[in-house]
């Protein structure tokens, strides 16, 4: 390909939510929880705050317990979960089983039972196909389902079809985890509000949730939020026994108070799936970019043709995502404006023109 005169990169980069700052409020009320002493590993105003805005979303009956990371949310909340010889079950894009380096099979010593998937989401068929598992001496008990909202391919769960999802669960004896890295994305874009939350997590019938907060806006923390009471009881020694209880609470506390306040993390995630759709709109009818479907959080999925996608990323980098079918993956986050998503659009054409 002869060389391509590319217009100036984007401020933004499309790699990931994961490489955008935290929110102004989020490091303001950082810097505001950092006067003075408080007392240790939850026991502070901060976390007892932060408690109260997670019930006020989920219900009296929740409990939430905050951590460090969103892969030691997931195997907190799925160790609290399993039972000897369970196995967890979830999608073959499943961030558990792809992207987190065996850490649930490692750390929790069970399999996870992965299910094909062509969208990121399993349907209640797939876990009726495994009954004849259960009861078999010989073969892992389906224990638990994982699903993710928004799903590792940028799909959105109906909060009926996670509903279906939980039922089949139930009938099978399993308990339900939903691994919520990209939840404000789902919650923006199933209704943007608490009640849109509640619709795919309490009233469908979800046990635990993984709450992400990193990608949401803040620097650093995630929350487990147990809506099963019955698996609360225990989850305070397990989150110590997996690494994940904070000692100076009241800093993770303190961000998501931040992002929960007036809907920050609502907004900010509406923000991110609208910029994603003008990327999409700006890229769809370019020479040589495919999709096979609009976004419906802050993620793209175009196939490129397969020599385009290096000059691309030297330029603005993004990750590889199916090499199989040269498609990549582009993200928009919080802190993504109209500018960066025209630059970047800019720069594709340029590229697409070029062939």
């Amino acid at each position: 390909m002869s060389t391509v005169e590319m217009p100036p990169a984007p401020a933004c980069a499309f790699a990931s939510d994961n490489a955008a700052g935290a929110h102004p409020l989020v490091l303001e009320a950082l810097v505001a929880a950092n006067a003075g002493h408080a007392l240790a590993y939850g026991a502070d105003a901060w976390t007892a705050e932060c408690e109260a805005r997670f019930r006020d979303l989920f219900g009296a009956s929740s409990t939430s317990l905050l951590v460090w990371n969103g892969t030691g949310a997931n195997v907190m909340a799925l160790a609290a979960m399993i039972r000897p010889a369970d196995c967890v079950v979830c999608s073959q894009w499943a961030h558990i089983a792809v992207d987190e380096t065996g850490a649930p099979e490692r750390i929790l010593g069970s399999k996870l039972l992965t299910l094909p998937s062509t969208d990121g989401k399993l349907v209640p068929e797939q876990l009726r196909e495994l009954e004849h598992l259960i009861g078999v001496q010989h073969h892992a008990q389906p224990g638990v389902l994982s699903i993710t909202q928004s799903t590792e391919l940028g799909t959105v769960y109906t909060p009926d079809e996670v509903a279906a999802l939980c039922d089949a669960a139930h009938r099978l004896g399993m308990k339900v985890h939903l691994d919520g890295a990209r939840i404000a994305n789902a919650t923006a874009a199933l209704g943007g509000s608490a009640a849109a939350l509640r619709s795919f997590t309490v009233d469908a019938g979800v046990d635990v949730v993984s709450f992400g907060g990193t990608k949401a806006g803040i620097a650093f923390g995630e929350a487990v939020v147990f809506l099963d009471p019955e698996l609360a009881r225990r989850a305070m020694f397990i989150r110590k026994q997996v690494t994940q209880l904070p000692s100076k609470m009241r800093f993770v506390a303190a961000q998501f108070n931040a992002l929960l306040h007036d809907d920050l993390w609502i907004r900010l995630a509406a923000h991110s799936n609208g910029l994603a759709t003008r990327l999409y709109d700006a890229t769809r009818d370019l020479p040589g970019v495919r999709y096979d479907a609009a976004p419906q959080v802050n993620s793209v999925f175009p196939m490129l043709p397969r020599h385009l996608v290096q000059p691309l990323q030297d330029w603005c980098f993004f990750w590889p995502w199916d090499v199989s079918r040269d498609q990549v993956r582009w993200m928009t986050a919080w802190d993504t404006t109209d500018e960066d998503v025209d630059r970047f659009a800019a720069g594709v054409a340029a590229i697409c023109a070029a062939g």
